[in-house]
């Protein structure tokens, strides 16, 4: 497996929160081929991980290198037709229909003018039915519920055939059955064209199941990295969350599942 993106010894604070800092000393690596989860509580600096691999924020120390090389001598063109984000995407300004917003994502390949191509059309058409949302392509994006956008945001991302992608929350507000087709896509996707993967989420339980590696962060520091059986222990995970949890093995796949332990007695109890 060839290292793709490499974050080394990341450390970055927001100028209005200094001198702490969101991340200290930080390393990941994703390679060819591999779904890597971050896992932390709610502002241990997941999400700004990512726009630090995508380049939008640039490290105070440390380097961000994509194929050996630092991400910031890339353009921003060079950068999209390699890495695409999918991160939660509220309305948008201007009315366009989902395969519109999906064409978007070709902005990386257009010509000087600007316009979509036949090959740019099926190739976003062909983004939506991978995200199981090719009946949305006529519809209004605003029209859209949040569990569809997210889909149709994915296809988006398809739609700049990145070899890496970074996904924050890519399941929120989308059902169960929704939640585990996604992952299902991106593992497969990895899989099949030799992609990269980057994701953050709280469905601790799906991480478990569809990543080959996951990386645990807390308050902007590296706790663990490695194989979910290795790292997402009752110890590790309680210890992260600061609150006891249970961590027995799925009876199929054998990953590690995820419970919480009771505080006080349950109502039919009482």
């Amino acid at each position: 497996m060839s290292c793709m993106l490499q974050l080394r010894d990341i450390h970055f604070s927001y100028p209005n929160r200094r001198p702490r800092e969101t991340i200290s000393g930080v390393t990941i690596e994703v390679g060819a081929g591999e779904l890597v989860a971050l896992l932390g509580p709610n502002g241990s600096g997941k999400s700004t991980l990512l726009s630090i691999a995508l380049g939008a924020l640039k490290p105070d120390r440390g380097e961000v290198l994509f194929d050996g090389s630092p991400v910031a001598r890339f353009s921003r063109r060079e950068l999209a037709q390699r890495m695409a984000m999918v991160a939660e995407q509220r309305d948008i300004r201007f009315p366009m229909t989902a395969l519109e917003y999906v064409l978007t994502g070709r902005f990386a390949y257009t010509n000087a003018l600007g316009f979509d191509s036949p090959g740019d059309v099926e190739i976003a058409m062909q983004a939506l039915s991978d995200t199981d949302a090719a009946q949305f392509a006529n519809r209004r994006f605003n029209e859209l519920s949040s569990g569809e956008r997210q889909r149709v945001t994915l296809a988006r991302a398809l739609a700049q055939q990145p070899r890496l992608l970074l996904l924050d929350e890519p399941t929120a507000n989308a059902d169960i059955a929704h939640q585990l087709s996604l992952l299902d896509l991106v593992r497969r996707l990895t899989r099949e064209r030799n992609l990269g993967a980057l994701i953050v989420t709280h469905e601790i339980n799906l991480a478990s199941e569809f990543a080959d590696r996951v990386v645990l962060i807390k308050d902007g520091r590296l706790a663990a990295c490695g194989a979910p059986i290795e790292v997402m222990t009752a110890e590790s995970l309680s210890s992260l969350f600061e609150t006891p949890l249970f961590v027995t093995r799925h009876p199929q796949s054998g990953a590690p599942v995820v419970s919480w332990k009771l505080i006080g007695p349950r109502k039919n109890e009482q």
